[in-house]
């Protein structure tokens, strides 16, 4: 079985091939011709702000605010494909070379990005790491009681790295935080319009805080503490910022997808045991693992419920009115009703 380390390592190779094959067209040009046309936002051209996942993407977007209809704003994952599994195309690195702003969430899953970089022909490019800006507040991956952990192929004697949580953005607090390093990388890249992102960011801010109280409101209110997801848990930054307490098949991260006996009876009993009365999921998921815990408890009853991770969101969806409010809202809804 191809484990998520080996997954991250296949592509990252096949980043370095891409980028080879993107710079053979060009090599009678110094691998260069598309940097003698491109000037700063302040040169006349539009300003290009590549963003990997759709909430940097959102995130930039509000704080671009009226400005974003004269900008070159560009989601990489546009598709639904998971940010674990994103393997980048000769049209996307080359979109990111060219790029006034570039927004990553610098994780293991984003472990082609550094290579990437080496092709920038923008030498003012402004880079946001997001895993970076968190600093000391990013969390390392936390594998809980009952909890399958992911089949890895260690060498003997090999130390076990350290993977931190790279699912930032599902905290309300972590985005207030994050959206503050776009607008600083906006007003550098693009410095005429920096008084207008500076007020949309104000205004955006207090929209992020008052979800937030919205969230502490809820959850303080709440008689019931924990939640059971029959899925991978994505969420932990979410439920510390809540004291709230959870059990999940897999960590955030993992490549598994077949919950094991011991791991189906695990949460069934905590279903039972917290009298629980729905089963959580995240987005895009087939609900097999939930429904064969709820066949496993007591009452056999429990409803199923989707929390959205936004690790799966479309242009389509974009293009049907989803932000990051929007989806946050619509979980707090869900939050409401499992607790």
């Amino acid at each position: 079985m191809t484990t998520a380390k080996q997954k991250r390592g296949i592509r990252t190779l096949i980043v370095l091939v891409l980028m080879a094959a993107l710079c053979l067209p060009l090599l009678a040009t110094g691998c260069g011709k598309a940097n003698e046309s491109k000037k700063s936002a302040a040169g006349g051209k539009k300003l290009k702000v590549v963003a990997t996942v759709f909430p940097a993407y959102d995130w930039a977007k509000q704080i671009l605010g009226k400005r974003a209809a004269d900008t070159e704003l560009t989601l990489l994952l546009k598709n639904g494909t998971d940010l674990h599994s994103y393997q980048p195309s000769a049209g996307d690195i080359a979109k990111i070379a060219n790029c006034d702003v570039f927004i990553h969430v610098g994780g293991e899953s984003d472990g082609w990005v550094k290579d990437a970089l080496k092709e920038a022909k923008n030498k003012n490019m402004q880079v946001i790491n997001l895993m970076e800006v968190m600093g000391k507040n990013k969390k390392q991956e936390e594998v809980k009681e009952g909890m399958q952990a992911e089949k890895e192929d260690d060498e003997k004697g090999g130390e076990e790295e350290v993977e931190y949580d790279e699912h930032v953005w599902l905290s309300l607090k972590n985005a207030r935080t994050l959206c503050a390093a776009i607008e600083k990388a906006l007003a550098k890249a693009d410095s005429a319009h920096a008084d207008t992102y500076a007020k949309n960011l104000k205004a955006y801010d207090a929209k992020l805080a008052s979800l937030d109280a919205d969230y502490t409101k809820a959850t303080a209110a709440a008689k019931n503490k924990t939640l059971v997801f029959g899925d991978r848990f994505p969420f932990r930054y979410l439920v510390d910022d809540y004291h709230l307490d959870y059990y999940a098949a897999f960590v955030g991260c993992s490549a598994e997808s077949e919950a094991s006996f011991k791991t189906i009876a695990f949460l069934a009993k905590k279903v039972d045991a917290l009298n629980l009365k729905t089963v959580m999921t995240i987005e895009n998921n087939d609900h097999k693992i939930a429904k064969t815990i709820i066949k496993n408890t007591k009452k056999k009853n429990q409803k199923i419920l989707t929390l959205d991770s936004m690790q799966s969101t479309t242009s389509k969806d974009i293009k049907g009115g989803a932000t990051y409010l929007s989806v946050m809202q619509s979980n707090l809804k869900v939050l409401r009703k499992a607790l």
